[in-house]
Parts: C-alpha cells; sequence; structure tokens
C-alpha cells in the first residue's frame, strides 16, 4: 500500500508511526511506503531523531533480553552484542572494535577479541548450562583495524549427543574477516569446581 500526498508534517508522524509499529523498516521500505526518495526519508528520520535501523535493531534486542536466553554463559561473559539467537540452532552477534584492543603501532584488532567474540557466540547458542569450546579449527582472513564493527554469525552444522560442530563466519563491511569450526561439549549438569 503506498501512501502519498502528505505534507512534510503529516509525513513524518507517519514515519513515526511505522517505525513504532515496526523497528526492523529500512529507509528503502519507506520510501516505497511513501511515495518519497530514501534522502527525504533519511533526512525526515534524523529530524525526528529516529535511529538507523541497525542501531533500531541493536535497541530491539537488548529490549529483548537476548543474553537471558541463553543458558551457558551469563550476561557479562558474552562478548559484543547478541542481536539474534536460536538455542541449539543460530545466533548473531556484533562488536564495535576500539583502540584498546588493537596493537599500538598497527591499529590492528587483536586476534584474540575476534576469536572471543566467535567463540562467545558458539556457545551461546548451545542449549545446555555448561558449553566448552574442545576443538576450534580457526582462519584469519583480512586484518581488522580500530573502530570497524564485527558482525558474527553462528549456526551449529552437526550435533551427536554432547557434541556440537559449531561453524562461525565473522564480517566487518560485508567482507569475510575470521572463519571457525569449533567442537563444543554440552554437559547439562554443573562442572564441580576443582580445588587448588
Amino acid at each position: 500500500m503506498m501512501i502519498q500526498n502528505l505534507n512534510k508534517i503529516e509525513r513524518q508522524r507517519r514515519i513515526k508511526e511505522y517505525i513504532l509499529r515496526d523497528p526492523f523498516l529500512s529507509d528503502k521500505k519507506l520510501a516505497e511506503l511513501f511515495n518519497f526518495s530514501v534522502q527525504t526519508i533519511r533526512l525526515d528520520r534524523l529530524e525526528m531523531g529516529i535511529p538507523e535501523m541497525r542501531k533500531r535493531i541493536i535497541k530491539v534486542a537488548k529490549e529483548t533480553s537476548l543474553a537471558d536466553q541463553v543458558k551457558s554463559l551469563k550476561r557479562d561473559e558474552i562478548i559484543g552484542e547478541l542481536i539474534d539467537i536460536e538455542l541449539g540452532k543460530s545466533g548473531i552477534a556484533i562488536l564495535k572494535t576500539v583502540k584498546s584492543m588493537a596493537f599500538n603501532r598497527t591499529g590492528i584488532i587483536r586476534s584474540h577479541y575476534i576469536f572471543s567474540l566467535a567463540d562467545s557466540l558458539a556457545i551461546s547458542i548451545i542449549d545446555a548450562k555448561v558449553a566448552l569450546t574442545g576443538i576450534a579449527r580457526l582462519r584469519y582472513k583480512i586484518p581488522v583495524y580500530t573502530g570497524q564493527t564485527l558482525v558474527a554469525k553462528a549456526r551449529v552444522a552437526q550435533k551427536k549427543g554432547n557434541k556440537y560442530l559449531v561453524s562461525v563466519h565473522v564480517k566487518s563491511n560485508h567482507e569475510e574477516v575470521f572463519t571457525g569450526k569449533l567442537v563444543i561439549f554440552s554437559f547439562n549438569d554443573k562442572v564441580k569446581k576443582k580445588e587448588v
């Protein structure tokens, strides 16, 4: 359904209503609905102080407490922000890189931050109280620099008993920077703490 012949005030009011009902509407989709250019919709959205779709998605993810669905990790143990999760199947997380994660001389993000994002996501999607990484096969493809946002996607490729093969792909600017195949072992009973 296309909406036409609206003045700016009415258009902005309607755009706000639509976004409140569906925060996942892109500027392009809104432009199609209102029969205006994407640039006009973007300017309207900015004037009203409505963030871009990606930021709205992150806000919705936080509000729906995706981290609360995770059984194997506590909220503060998850690296990055969970955007989507389906326990036992798949998940998506993002991580905005900062200067403290990088080597001072080059600005390249240290590999353990990228692995931590991937590993944390892989463990998070396992539907068990305790999950541990047993084996990891990793491939760093291109360097990541300070300020880049990483998007990690994980999916359970195979499950055999308490052993999960999880495939993780990390991208930045639509380019794959890291891939990993992790074997995660699950334990539904708490692992006893070993006395040292």
